[in-house]
């Protein structure tokens, strides 16, 4: 009894929480029993695995059953606000592009000869990208072509966006249920963060916490910069006034919470109640929120170039600024059709890796690194999303008056 009671006292506990003790244990067996480390990667290589069989259904149906189930009550106010949502996150993206190539990051990950054959231009990268538009569907699943996957998920969805409520019920139940199947595979990330990180610093030793940190300052950097200079700039540009009054009140109120939560969906009332509290129109932020939580992703941009451009560099593959460029829109559409589940950005990323020819067992190692860092990562990330959904309604609406 007094066993199954910690058994349910850990499995009750956060998720952060039991990834934080997955990543302490796997550093302390990584370091005092290296041979110990190299049988408990096995929970590693199951963990990515699992992602590799999941994530490829994942964007499929949950793209298809986006635009099938499309919302048209977006008008008058929401179009501005939109239009800021896909400014931010774009912007988000560049960000990070700059950022990864004056801070370049590499990872430890598992090469084969078949990865090292990369694109080394954007002509070539253009090219890869054309072929893998056209590809057969049950292929594109199969091979984990994930470009040809958003290309049929998005053909599906506007040819169901006109069918009967029942088939695109049909469809949402599907996205939810995948949802659902995530949720339990992700579930699994403390066991295998804890085999992926004692298998890498038995192998790497401590330069691979190194490449950790590196790459987590590279992200925490970007999405500061986006909350502290670019968001205030584009309030700036909107209103006309101060933006800083309410950037600061939003990342305040609102961040600090999501920080917490980890969630821009649980978050949604808190952003709710700060805008009945600065006294915006109930009609447009009724709408706003909600949808700014499905796809406002400034922080899932960010993450998703940056660990995409610490794979490239880990392959020493050139980027030029037209591949960079492209990358920043793939990364930014990707991040709109992010996942709710927490983590959820990570399981895009081998989208953006196809663009450069990225082999998906190595794409899969990225988004475990990913995992790694969420500790930190996933909060501060959540934490700009949700709050720039505020910042974004709030400067639409005071524009107006």
């Amino acid at each position: 009894m007094q066993s199954t009671s910690v058994i349910s006292r850990i499995l009750n506990t956060s998720l952060i929480s039991q990834i934080a003790v997955g990543i302490v244990a796997g550093i302390a067996l990584g370091l005092i029993a290296p041979k110990g480390a190299e049988q408990a990667a096995m929970l590693g290589n199951l963990f990515v695995q699992a992602l590799k069989a999941v994530a490829p259904l994942l964007v499929f149906i949950l793209v298809a059953s986006a635009i099938a189930n499309q919302s048209n009550t977006a008008k008058g106010q929401m179009r501005p606000i939109i239009g800021l949502y896909l400014i931010g996150t774009l912007s988000a993206a560049m960000i990070a592009v700059g950022l990864s190539m004056l801070f370049p990051s590499e990872l430890t990950l598992t090469l084969t000869s078949k990865s090292l054959d990369a694109p080394q231009g954007v002509g070539e990268v253009l090219q890869n990208l054309l072929f893998k538009l056209v590809d057969n569907p049950i292929n594109a699943l199969l091979t984990g072509n994930f470009i040809g996957i958003l290309v049929w998920g998005i053909a599906l969805g506007l040819g169901l966006k006109h069918a009967q409520a029942s088939s695109k019920q049909v469809l949402a139940d599907s996205a939810h249920a995948i949802t659902q199947v995530v949720r339990i595979v992700i579930r699994t990330a403390p066991l295998g963060i804890f085999g992926l990180v004692a298998g890498n610093l038995a192998e790497g030793g401590l330069d691979v916490l190194g490449g950790y940190l590196h790459v987590l300052a590279v992200l925490i950097g970007a999405m500061l910069l986006m909350a502290l200079l670019v968001n205030p700039l584009i309030v700036w540009f909107k209103t006309g006034a101060n933006p800083y009054p309410l950037v600061f009140t939003c990342l305040r109120e609102s961040g600090i919470t999501a920080f917490f939560t980890r969630s821009s969906a649980a978050n949604i009332p808190v952003n709710l109640a700060l805008c009945e509290k600065l006294a915006l129109d109930k009609d447009t932020y009724a709408v706003s929120i909600p949808l700014g939580a499905t796809i406002n992703m400034a922080g899932a941009a960010i993450t998703i170039t940056v660990l995409t451009l610490a794979a490239v560099n880990t392959l020493g593959i050139q980027v030029d600024l037209l591949t960079a460029l492209l990358l920043s829109v793939i990364a930014a559409v990707s991040a709109c059709g992010a996942s709710g589940v927490a983590g959820g950005s990570l399981l895009l990323i081998p989208l953006a890796c196809s663009l450069f020819g990225i082999p998906d067992d190595v794409a899969m190692q990225v988004v475990a690194v990913g995992f790694v860092i969420s500790v930190v990562q996933d909060s501060a990330e959540t934490a700009l999303n949700s709050s720039t959904d505020v910042v974004f309604t709030a400067a639409v609406c005071r524009a107006k008056t």
